[in-house]
């Protein structure tokens, strides 16, 4: 299944494994992205590909027409746990866009494909945390209808992370 976006030329979104090669260079560039924004090592949540598989997830690439990886986004399924999950959530990971390809909307478009996405799957909230020092990404968020929540997940004590949460 491709998702082919709007306009002539307009980049597809593309159903991939996490483990994929594209997947991998461009979790590398975001955990760059990272690291240098929060002087660390970058997210270390623990993610493995099989996280992301449907129907209990999705990851998702968005390509231009020659075929390079412009941006990416994955939701993996929740159920209630020690980290303040509940269930029937489905939280956004790796939410990416290379810095050429922004400002051309592909952020909203994925978070839209991966909303839709965890509802048909059954899915009643999607979660999300994020950094103070990501501000636009709080704006992308706030701006969609996420409102902010209960810390949850392996930042859920750092006073830098801010999480975010919408009815599906």
């Amino acid at each position: 299944m491709t998702i082919q976006l709007p306009g002539v030329g307009a980049p597809a979104l593309r159903p991939t494994s996490f483990g994929h090669r594209d997947a991998i260079a461009l979790n590398d560039r975001v955990q760059l992205e990272y690291a240098e924004r929060y002087g660390d090592e970058g997210d270390v949540t623990p993610l493995d590909p099989t996280m992301f598989e449907p129907p209990r997830g999705l990851y998702l690439i968005a390509y231009d027409a020659s075929g390079t990886p412009l941006a990416t986004g994955g939701w993996r399924g929740q159920e209630a746990n020690e980290e303040g999950y509940a269930d029937g959530d489905a939280e956004l990971k790796r939410m990416y866009v290379t810095p050429e390809a922004r400002g051309l909307g592909l952020a909203r478009q994925i978070l839209a494909a991966l909303e839709e996405d965890a509802r048909a799957a059954g899915r009643t909230r999607m979660v999300l945390e994020t950094g103070l020092k990501q501000p636009e990404a709080i704006a992308l968020y706030t701006s969609s209808g996420y409102e902010p929540c209960a810390r949850f997940g392996h930042y859920r004590f750092d006073e830098l992370s801010r999480c975010f949460a919408k009815p599906l």
